[in-house]
């Protein structure tokens, strides 16, 4: 189902562009990105090395890094102004950047900033809510916890879409005086976990983020046992997920669970209301 909605917006852009579709509230493509941008993230890729070979080589979104896989990467945005870097050497609270040799003011960090950071391999980027002093920051985030963490501080404002290049021209793009890639103009390619971007100046963590599609997270019906071993629905345990779907698609998934459920039992009335079902919704939206 999660699929389908980008064969419908194919399917719609289509009709719009042969001026078969209506606007307004008859606007079938608004509604399925609204549906499709339910599932859109914004999140820092992280810098897999700082050797030479490898150190503007990003990780792809995984769920242990990012929180959730990718269906699909949409776009990579690169923070043009690095303000200052540095490292972490006192803890007060979860969300204080301290750095007793920094120079935060001087370098002209201010609210709105972005800071770069990795904590326990996983990467993160917060936004700087006060510039308390020279050495001291508070940050829109509660996991700074320890001592010894490497930052990087850029500008929230200055910001550039990477262009992607297939791998056959990047060498050829890379080595023209006119094409050539530049941190106004960067570009990256693509394989199947990682992201080199280019140029390789571009390294520093936090520095490259992403915004992509998302796979809609595995459902998972959490429940309690009672005394007698009988399972109780529990809404409230943290575990629990529903199915992500928006309210006009459950009719959809409840004839699709049908159709299984009717096969497993063997139950050929329920299998073909169920297909009846799935044929008329194809109908009403194609």
């Amino acid at each position: 189902m999660f699929e389908d909605y980008f064969y419908q917006y194919n399917n719609w852009i289509n009709r719009e562009n042969n001026r078969t579709s209506g606007t307004g509230y008859a606007d079938i493509v608004k509604g399925l990105e609204e549906v499709i941008d339910t599932f859109s993230v914004i999140s820092p890729l992280l810098n897999q090395s700082t050797n030479q070979l490898n150190k503007s080589l990003y990780t792809l979104p995984t769920t242990t890094l990012n929180g959730s896989d990718y269906y699909l990467l949409n776009k990579i945005l690169i923070y043009q102004k690095l303000k200052t870097t540095g490292t972490s050497t006192t803890v007060v609270g979860n969300n204080q950047l301290i750095d007793t040799n920094a120079t935060f003011v001087t370098n002209g960090v201010v609210a709105g900033d972005i800071v770069g950071y990795v904590v326990g391999g996983i990467p993160f980027n917060a936004v700087v809510e006060v510039v308390t002093s020279q050495t001291r920051l508070e940050l829109e985030a509660t996991n700074l916890t320890a001592t010894g963490i490497s930052y990087s501080i850029f500008s929230s404002s200055d910001i550039k879409e990477a262009e992607k290049v297939t791998q056959s021209k990047i060498t050829l793009l890379d080595n023209s005086l006119l094409t050539k890639p530049t941190l106004t103009y960067p570009a990256y390619t693509q394989n199947a976990l990682a992201a080199k971007v280019y140029p390789i100046s571009i390294y520093e963590q936090g520095q490259v983020v992403c915004q992509y599609i998302r796979y809609p997270f595995t459902p998972n019906w959490t429940y309690l046992e009672t005394s007698g071993n009988d399972p109780i629905f529990n809404a409230s345990d943290p575990l629990y997920q529903s199915f992500e779907l928006p309210l006009s698609d459950q009719p959809i998934l409840i004839a699709k669970i049908l159709k299984y459920a009717g096969v497993e039992i063997r139950e050929g009335d329920v299998v073909e209301f169920a297909l009846g079902q799935e044929t008329l919704d194809t109908q009403e939206t194609s």
